[in-house]
């Protein structure tokens, strides 16, 4: 599987979680909402990993014209990081939980849809077939290791900063 196909296929995972969390959230019991935020968190924790690590870094060398789109993306992903660490020790059944679930799902469809529309195709040119598919991959592997803790991945961050 090619790297951008990963990609999406991520991004479909997400999106089927969130509306399910939004079928179920004005009636869902706080063990419902919960377990599904957590698997939101996961996902998107080891999503953001294996963009930020390795699919990025290779985009920006392919075309040095994505360098923008990549540096927004990231103080995106920092956003929605910080965003799924709160929501990690947040009550369901607190009022601000709901309110911060849907502004997550706002973000990340922002994101998701700049992504989707905008720069994979930019990618896909410069990056070719081949290479793709060998950062598909890596990515593949890198997933079953990244971390699925916000927190753990806000750390490893603050490591490459220094």
């Amino acid at each position: 599987m090619d790297a951008i196909v990963l990609l999406k296929e991520d991004h479909k995972t997400v999106e089927k979680l969130f509306k399910e969390f939004e079928k179920t959230k004005q009636s869902a019991a706080p063990a419902k909402k919960r377990k599904l935020v957590d698997q939101i968190i996961v996902a998107l924790t080891q999503h953001a990993y294996i963009e930020e690590e390795i699919f990025y870094p290779a985009a920006w060398r392919a075309a040095e014209e994505t360098k923008e789109h990549v540096l927004e993306s990231v103080e995106e992903h920092h956003v929605v990081v910080w965003m799924l660490s709160e929501l990690m020790d947040l009550e369901p059944t607190e009022e601000t939980f709901d309110a911060k679930v849907t502004v997550l799902m706002e973000n990340v469809r922002h994101h998701v849809e700049e992504e989707e529309k905008e720069w994979f195709p930019e990618v896909r040119k410069s990056l070719g077939r081949n290479r793709l598919t060998e950062l598909g991959k890596q990515m593949e592997a890198a997933k079953s290791k990244a971390p699925s803790d916000p927190l753990a991945m806000r750390s490893a961050r603050d490591e490459v900063k220094k």
